[in-house]
């Protein structure tokens, strides 16, 4: 038995390649992963750290995290699941060289195939990280 991948499905597996790209890309880098091909113009992100709204409102946040964390890799831990129209992401956030912290990510897709909603769990949070510190 053959398995064929719909067209979709391979759309939003390059939105999730473009996804990782995203987090990996300073703003110097942004031609790489233009957060325009990945995100709709009104994406929600919803995490642990509050509730973002709008492709800018993204970017912003992941500059000021990087500036942060000053290197990072945010990579797959496994091969992402994609089914109508959903994706789950178990992800892994390695930062100077060693792990800060694991999670999984619920990605939906817009009928153009760009990522509409982000909802982020924390598998492993970094040490000292407080939940309800932004509630």
């Amino acid at each position: 038995m053959s398995r064929t991948i719909e067209p979709t499905t391979a759309r939003y597996q390059e939105s999730l390649d473009r996804y990782l790209r995203f987090w990996n890309t300073s703003s110097s880098d942004e031609e790489n992963a233009p957060a325009s091909v990945v995100f709709t113009e009104e994406i929600r992100y919803c995490a642990p750290i509050g509730v973002l709204t709008g492709r800018q409102a993204l970017i912003d946040f992941r500059e000021r995290f990087l500036r942060h964390m000053e290197t990072v890799a945010f990579r797959a831990r496994r091969e992402p699941e994609i089914h109508h129209g959903h994706a789950r992401l178990q992800w892994r956030l390695d930062a100077r060289g060693e792990e800060f912290a694991t999670g999984t990510d619920v990605l939906a897709f817009g009928p153009d195939g760009r990522i509409d909603t982000v909802t982020t769990f924390l598998d492993k949070a970094p040490e000292g990280f407080n939940p309800h510190a932004h509630e």
